[in-house]
């Protein structure tokens, strides 16, 4: 294998590394659907790679039937999105303004829910916020939430 292709190899990992991976904490049904899996309501999990001890929930709908088995489906362009400390806080390396920490596909293609993270350097707190993006227009549909980070470990900010 080439140089070249070992380190873009690389890099990717790297990358796909620094997004938080999901862990599927329950759903709910929310419309029976005869043929297919029914439509829901899931909530999802995920770690902040960079900030040790916050956890962020992010519930969205997820349409079933058989478009939904088959990955066909356009899941709706809404989400609600709740941080929490859920352990002691620590930041591996100084964190910028702002940065996305966790995307996920929606359709068979163009749409993705993304949750960002920016920095409140006034306020030392985290804030989250969940949002679907499409390739022409996205969604003004929105959820935010804030973790607080105590005063006397300021928040280090590239």
């Amino acid at each position: 294998m080439s140089r070249l292709v070992q380190g873009t190899a690389v890099f990717g990992l790297a990358v796909a590394s620094m997004l938080a991976r999901a862990e599927q904490v329950g759903e709910v049904d929310t419309a029976f659907k005869l043929i297919g899996p029914d439509h829901k309501i899931v909530v999802d999990a995920y770690d902040d790679p960079k900030v040790n001890g916050v956890t962020c929930y992010v519930s969205r709908a997820k349409t079933g039937g058989v478009s939904g088995a088959l990955g066909l489906a356009e899941d709706k362009s809404e989400a609600s999105i709740a941080c929490r400390q859920v352990g002691p806080v620590s930041i591996t390396q100084p964190l910028p303004k702002r940065e996305e920490v966790f995307s996920e596909r929606q359709s068979i293609l163009f749409k993705r829910l993304r949750v960002v993270r920016m920095v409140d350097t006034k306020r030392n707190t985290l804030v989250y916020l969940t949002y679907s993006d499409f390739l022409v227009d996205g969604s003004p549909k929105n959820s935010v939430t804030a973790v607080p980070i105590d005063r006397a470990a300021p928040i280090p900010v590239k």
